[in-house]
């Protein structure tokens, strides 16, 4: 890309986040196990992704600048009072247990508010001309979080805050695009009315989880009213891998992003579709991040005058997820050869039946009334 570096925005306070110990991340103790584990959501996943940035062969196409707690008006861009006045009274009052694994402890509030006040400064600095590729290392992730609910480890959108500051700001259209292991659902929520952003979400085919996550993620949820046909889902089956990941971006997310011509592109990270994540089983290694990076910032040159703006997620195997991030930035910058070499290789891929999937989605779009599709 034209940028040389990456201006990535980071704040320390986020570590403060604690979701607790217990049965992956269901926070129980069944009381026959001698070694309970980390809620998956833990500091370590980040504490790692800060170190490979700044320790790491890419230190030098960096720039680092310091995150800010979000102001409680600026939530409300994309959430509702009344659930903004929910978290703040489940923090008064020491906590809440949100469901799906998602729990509000002392520290996780002023944990949210800095991961979104931080999303929001990495926006900003792209909309003030001052860079062109920003990345907001930030935790608690927010993608799931909805205008009305907080779901799957997310309390505040971060990315969708950052869209809506970008549309307020004269920003026309923004294209999202989220590679996180599961369905990007508030981002799509919130904007699901909109034809001024178009949400792309790649994902396991996991459906609904309940309560928290009405939203299934299949090819049928694509928008109401304006916003018809600028939700574009993609469930992959387990075990895609870098070049069924690649066959779907190259055959779906390009030609949308060619018909929808966007402003600004955010790109959505989440390391959890890795082959070595216990969120999931997708099969990404080290090439298939990098791949997914180049791609974007080749359409970012192309239809954004090379603005893109990256939002870390999820991510939970403790060193491999700073790896598969590290590729990914790799990609952006459009390094010819990678600088960091993968310490755990290939893995087994179904390229095959992710080609068919992409067929069948792409049939469905074909044959159906969406225009902007079509």
């Amino acid at each position: 890309m034209a940028d040389e570096v990456i201006h990535v925005f980071w704040e320390e306070g986020m570590l403060r986040h604690d979701a607790g110990r217990g049965v992956f991340d269901s926070g129980l103790d069944p009381g026959f196990l001698d070694v309970l584990e980390a809620h998956p959501e833990n500091a370590g996943r980040v504490k790692n992704m800060v170190s490979i940035l700044k320790r790491g062969p890419i230190a030098p196409f960096l720039s680092w600048h310091q995150g800010r707690r979000a102001l409680i008006s600026e939530l409300l861009s994309f959430h509702t009072q009344e659930y903004i006045d929910e978290l703040v009274e489940a923090d008064r009052s020491g906590g809440k247990d949100f469901g799906g694994g998602t729990f509000l402890n002392p520290g996780s509030w002023d944990s949210a508010l800095l991961a979104a006040g931080t999303t929001l400064s990495a926006m900003k600095h792209i909309l003030d001309g001052n860079g062109k590729v920003s990345y907001a290392l930030v935790r608690p992730p927010g993608h799931h979080a909805q205008p009305t609910r907080a779901d799957g480890y997310c309390f505040l959108n971060n990315a969708g805050l950052a869209v809506e500051l970008a549309l307020s700001s004269g920003v026309s259209k923004v294209a999202v695009i989220d590679i996180d292991v599961h369905y990007g659902n508030g981002t799509a929520e919130g904007f699901y009315r909109s034809n001024r952003v178009l949400t792309i979400s790649l994902h396991m085919n996991h459906g609904s989880w309940g309560p928290s996550h009405p939203q299934d993620g299949t090819v049928g949820e694509l928008g109401e009213g304006e916003g018809y046909g600028y939700n574009l889902n993609i469930p992959l089956p387990n075990g895609s891998g870098n070049r069924g990941y690649a066959h779907a971006v190259t055959e779906l997310v390009v030609p949308a992003i060619e018909r929808f011509d966007p402003e600004m592109m955010v790109l959505v990270v989440g390391q959890d579709s890795s082959a070595f994540d216990a969120n999931g089983r997708q099969c990404l290694t080290m090439e298939g991040y990098r791949r997914i990076g180049q791609i974007v910032g080749e359409m970012a040159e192309k239809h954004s005058a090379g603005r893109v703006l990256i939002v870390q997620e999820g991510g939970y195997h403790l060193t491999y997820s700073a790896y598969c991030l590290h590729a990914t930035l790799e990609g952006v910058l459009g390094f010819p050869a990678p600088l960091l070499s993968d310490p755990l290789g290939c893995y087994p891929e179904d390229e095959a039946f992710t080609v068919a999937v992409v067929q069948s989605i792409n049939k469905f779009h074909r044959e159906s009334v969406v225009p902007f599709l079509k």
